[in-house]
């Protein structure tokens, strides 16, 4: 393609959307489109924008972009704790897919405070980014993200699914996943098996699962008692331990745990952070696993496979979900207007060397 630009100084500094689109024969708003990475153009327009370009050595501005088009180039994702691993290697994977589509993320933490999180939208839509990825901490109160939603914003949730949310979806299977977990647990004669969760509560009990705002950890609990009745299990919102939120409060639940009678022979941890706390608890106290307790942890982290005996866990291909996530905020971005989808990631059951026969007392 040959390019000519007429009165041109030659200052690559200079150069604007209306001299690539010049250059590329097309308008200045399908120019701005093809180097704004939003809207649509037809590929024999964009061929020659991004050829218009690369040859005059145009570079973008940022700000003037964001002034013009509403969008910074820069998409917003919130994540409830970025020290846990499932939200690190998710946001790995996002970081590859927008580095791919030449976008770039801000990273927020809103420690699974819902007034984090609406601070961190205000803050992000503030700075015009494009869209949101956003695992929300609370799905009774959503006005912050249908707000942004409504104003042209596009949002995709990670880990958690808002039937209210008018937005895409990316989550685990994980009622069923626990029905996996349990019916294994079962097989080989377990029957009170402890939940255990950071979840906290006023009295340190599970109420109402309406009341619980992180819709991943009410579907797995809506699983967990659900197969536990199944399985002819009396009352089995007591074997819900909650409030596992750090390694004091964890060896609380862990000594109530130990306490109960009849005795729990067997532990589903919420999440590898969790996990991980339990199973350094069970080993100072001298327990042995499988033999004196079996234990399942979600998530495979590294951690799991470095213990011995290796830990049992429901794989969550983390890095799956960010890219997923990444993948849908991008067609958006690109003009997508479908109806909203839910996608949900299959997380099977890794058996590994800590579940063991329910020992008989």
């Amino acid at each position: 393609m040959k390019i000519e630009v007429a009165g041109m100084s030659g200052k690559k500094s200079s150069l604007t959307v209306a001299d690539v689109a010049r250059a590329a024969k097309v308008s200045k708003a399908t120019a701005a489109r093809v180097l704004g990475g939003y809207g649509i153009a037809s590929e024999t327009a964009r061929k020659a924008v991004l050829e218009a370009a690369e040859t005059l050595g145009y570079q973008p501005n940022d700000l003037a972009r964001s002034m013009s088009t509403g969008r910074s180039g820069l998409v917003g994702v919130i994540v409830g704790d970025i020290e846990n691993a499932f939200f690190s290697q998710a946001v790995r994977g996002i970081s590859d897919m927008l580095r791919a589509a030449d976008l770039n993320l801000i990273i927020s933490n809103s420690s699974e405070r819902l007034s984090e999180e609406i601070e961190m939208v205000s803050v992000l839509l503030r700075q015009r980014v494009a869209g949101l990825i956003v695992a929300p901490t609370d799905a009774r109160y959503l006005d912050h993200l249908k707000a942004a939603l409504a104003a042209g914003t596009p949002v995709v949730t990670l880990d958690r699914h808002v039937p209210e949310l008018e937005a895409d979806a990316i989550c685990g299977d994980d009622r069923e996943s626990v029905g996996r977990v349990l019916r294994r647990l079962h097989e080989v004669g377990h029957r009170q098996i402890a939940y255990v969760t950071a979840m906290e509560t006023t009295d340190g009990k599970l109420g109402k699962l309406e009341d619980i705002g992180i819709s991943a950890v009410r579907e797995r609990i809506t699983g967990f008692l659900t197969h536990m009745r199944e399985a002819g299990v009396e009352k089995p919102a007591n074997l819900v331990f909650v409030g596992a939120t750090g390694d004091d409060e964890t060896s609380l639940v862990v000594t109530s745990i130990l306490e109960r009678s009849p005795p729990i022979t067997a532990i589903l941890a919420s999440d590898s952070l969790i996990g991980a706390r339990i199973f350094r608890e069970l080993s100072d106290r001298g327990l042995k696993l499988p033999q004196e307790m079996s234990l399942v942890s979600w998530f495979d982290a590294d951690w799991t496979r470095v213990t011995s005996p290796r830990i049992c866990v429901v794989d969550q291909p983390t890095y799956r979900f960010g890219q997923e996530a990444a993948e849908r905020l991008i067609a958006r971005l690109k003009g997508d207007a479908s109806p909203p989808q839910v996608f949900v990631i299959p997380t099977p059951l890794l058996e590994r060397g800590s579940i063991g026969a329910a020992r008989s007392d």
